[in-house]
């Protein structure tokens, strides 16, 4: 479990393709995460991996092939920036919301504005994901904890303060870029207690009316 309080950006040092999923090497950057336990988790760009290798300056994670059609991973290759962030402990302060780092989808970015010193980031995301997606409600986009502050239809906004753009990948999103999606994980459970195996079938609105809430 993970709050969204990224840590540093990291960079993929060496992708090897093994049997169809992938093997990536990582530096830790400037997230000062390393060394890690081997077998223990870290979030990267928002998606759960186990650690295999570690040392102080970079640490190994094997990506399963179903990681790379579900993620951004599949696009991302030596180079390229992701955020890190080390699970939570047991009284660790939880700043952000709950993040579990089970990507539900890829997002869109469609547009970006200047806000005053911040910065309005407009996503696009899967129909299936936008009835998670409420104003003032929480959402982790690339593993990082924003607030929704507008939504319409598949697209919502998100205000990314100065210091969230210095020092997370989003300071260098323009528009096309893809990015990893987890909803609240607290709308997820209410509609599956509240509606059971149908709302997973079915748009959000159709079971409201079936139940007579609308």
């Amino acid at each position: 479990m993970f709050s969204g309080i990224v840590k540093g950006v990291g960079r993929i040092l060496e992708r090897h393709d093994l049997g169809g999923d992938r093997r990536w090497v990582v530096a830790f950057g400037d997230s000062g995460l390393g060394p890690l336990a081997i077998g223990g988790s870290i979030a990267v760009s928002g998606v759960c991996l186990t650690a295999i290798e570690s040392s102080a300056e970079r640490f190994t994670v094997d990506l399963s092939r179903e990681t790379l059609d579900v993620t951004t991973f599949g696009r991302l290759g030596v180079g390229a920036r992701v955020n890190l962030e080390a699970p939570l402990k047991i009284g660790d302060p939880l700043d952000g919301h709950l993040v579990t780092g089970h990507v539900d989808g890829v997002g869109e970015v469609v547009d970006l504005a200047p806000a005053a010193r911040s910065t309005t980031v407009r996503i696009r995301v899967p129909e299936v994901l936008a009835r998670y997606v409420a104003q003032k409600g929480s959402i982790a986009v690339d593993g990082v904890s924003l607030t929704v502050n507008a939504v319409q239809g598949d697209t919502f906004e998100v205000n990314v303060i100065p210091h969230t753009q210095a020092v997370t990948v989003i300071g260098a999103y323009r528009r096309g870029v893809a990015v990893n999606i987890e909803v609240d994980i607290i709308a997820r459970y209410l509609e599956r207690l509240s509606f059971g195996a149908e709302a997973s079938s079915q748009p959000l609105l159709e079971t409201l009316k079936k139940h007579g809430f609308t």
